[in-house]
C-alpha cells in the first residue's frame, strides 16, 4: 500500500469520527467506535488490494466519461448522514435503534466492504467515473463477482448505504442516505447503458450474466 493509501486509511476514520462525536457532543457511544474499527478495516481491506495505478485513478480520474459528480454528491450526503446521526443517537434520541439490530447491521457491512473490496481486487478498472479507460487497456471483467452479477461493487456500495444508519442507532441517519439509494440507481443504469455502447464483448456478458445487482430481482 502506498503512502497516499496509508493516509487515506488514516484520514477518512478521522473525519468520520469528528463528525460523529462533535455531533453527538460525547465519545462513550460503543456502536460508533465498532463503526469506526469497522470503517478503517473496510478501507485497509480495499486499499489493500488496489495497485498504483488503480488508486490513482479512483482519487483522480482522468478526462472523459458520464456522470463525473456522483462521488461529490454520495460525500456530501454521507457526511449529512453523519452529523444527523450524531445529533440523533447522541444527543436527541430522535429513533431508538435495538442493539441486536445495530450488531446485525455492523455484521452487514462487513459483508458489504469484503464484497467491494473482492470486486476491485478482481476488476482493475474499477472507477468513481463511468469511463473506458482506454489508456489503461480497459477490457471486460467476468470473473469473480462478476460472474453473479454485472455491477457487484455497486451491490456492496448499496448495502453500506442502507446499513450505516442502523450501525450507528439511527433511523433519521436513513433520510439522506435514501437519496444515495436513488443516486446508486441512477447510476448503476447510466453505466450499464454506457457499457453496453462502448465496451467491447458486454452486450454477449450480458446476455448470459442477467441482473445488474441483485440475482433473481435487477
Amino acid at each position: 500500500m502506498s503512502h497516499r493509501a496509508v493516509l487515506r486509511v488514516i484520514c477518512i476514520p478521522v473525519v468520520t469520527a469528528a463528525l460523529l462525536f462533535i455531533s453527538a457532543g460525547r465519545v462513550n457511544l460503543v456502536f460508533f467506535w465498532g463503526f469506526l474499527g469497522l470503517e478503517a478495516f473496510g478501507w485497509v481491506l480495499m486499499l489493500a488490494n488496489q495497485d498504483e495505478h488503480l488508486f490513482q485513478e479512483r482519487i483522480r480520474p482522468a478526462p472523459g466519461g458520464v456522470d463525473r459528480g456522483l462521488r461529490v454528491e454520495l460525500t456530501v450526503l454521507f457526511g449529512l448522514h453523519l452529523i444527523i446521526a450524531g445529533l440523533d443517537a447522541g444527543r436527541f434520541g430522535w429513533s431508538e435503534v435495538p442493539d441486536t439490530l445495530q450488531v446485525a447491521a455492523l455484521l452487514g457491512l462487513a459483508v458489504a466492504f469484503c464484497l467491494t473490496a473482492w470486486a476491485q481486487r478482481v476488476n482493475r478498472f474499477f472507477s468513481p467515473v463511468v469511463r473506458i479507460q482506454t489508456e489503461r487497456g480497459h477490457q471486460l471483467v467476468t470473473g469473480g463477482p462478476y460472474r453473479l452479477v454485472r455491477h457487484p461493487g455497486y451491490l456492496g456500495v448499496f448495502g453500506l448505504v442502507i446499513l450505516c444508519g442502523p450501525a450507528l442507532g439511527s433511523w433519521w441517519a436513513m433520510a439522506p442516505n435514501a437519496i444515495a439509494v436513488l443516486l446508486l440507481f441512477r447510476r448503476t443504469s447510466i453505466e450499464d447503458r454506457f457499457l453496453h455502447d462502448h465496451l467491447g464483448g458486454y452486450v454477449d456478458y450480458a446476455k448470459r450474466v442477467r441482473y445488474r445487482v441483485l440475482p433473481g430481482l435487477w
